[in-house]
């Protein structure tokens, strides 16, 4: 097929744009089934997370249709909403990538300088997700309490406008489908244990156990999604 080589910037927008482009010219025609993940980042030479991102865009476009056990099907032009290639938004791996480099510090900086009532805090942000769950919610909302509490534990408010930045990301379009696809309640449980770790190691002051904590939480927040994307192909 005529794919071309991908330079190691951008990633998942180019591998987006070469795609939509082979749509568009008809090299997939309306109903064909996309290559699987794996075989589109060998002839890219990239990274399956890289193409996971762009055949995510191309959904959120309304150019593909991803069909949980079976692949990725170009979508016909009356079932497309008039969408535009999402060029603002980060790639929900680049959000996770940006968040275990500073999340994890953040942590390990709450662990020194977390006052009683911040614990308190981080606390109650933890106890808002236990009561999501219970109602058969997704946790969000305190699960973004849960980080941004301990951003705020730092004591430095430059830390956190950049979780409720990359908090925001989160919440972005990209990031929304493909979490669509991998989420579902019995996922958040060990989600829980994992915040838990974290705040136990804050409390007791130890700020490497908090920062080994974060990191292990977002390795495997990614792999979570990584799982549940390759049940897909």
């Amino acid at each position: 097929m005529p794919f071309q080589s991908i330079e190691p910037r951008r990633l998942y927008r180019q591998i987006a744009e070469q795609i939509r482009g082979l749509i568009r010219s008809g090299e997939f025609g309306i109903g064909a089934r996309l290559p699987p993940e794996r075989d589109l980042a060998r002839q890219f030479g990239v990274s399956r997370p890289s193409v996971r991102e762009a055949l995510i865009a191309l959904e959120v476009e309304g150019l593909v249709d991803v069909r949980i056990g079976s692949g990725i099907y170009v979508r016909a032009r009356g079932e497309a909403p008039d969408a535009t290639p999402a060029e603002s938004e980060a790639g929900p791996f680049e959000v996770l990538r940006a968040r275990h480099a500073i999340e994890s510090e953040c942590a390990a900086l709450a662990a020194k300088s977390a006052t009683r009532p911040q614990l308190q805090a981080i606390e109650a942000a933890l106890t808002e997700m236990e009561g999501e769950m219970a109602e058969a919610k997704q946790p969000l909302p305190g699960d973004r309490l849960f980080h941004l509490r301990i951003a705020e534990a730092t004591g430095n408010g430059s830390l956190v406008h950049v979780v409720r930045m990359l908090w925001e990301e989160r919440a972005g379009p990209l990031f929304k489908r493909l979490e669509h696809h991998y989420d579902t309640p019995a996922l958040w449980q060990p989600a829980l244990a994992e915040h838990r770790a974290v705040l136990k190691a804050i409390a007791a002051q130890d700020c490497r156990g908090a920062r080994a904590a974060m990191r292990r939480h977002l390795d495997q927040a990614c792999r979570r999604f990584s799982t549940s994307w390759d049940i897909l192909q």
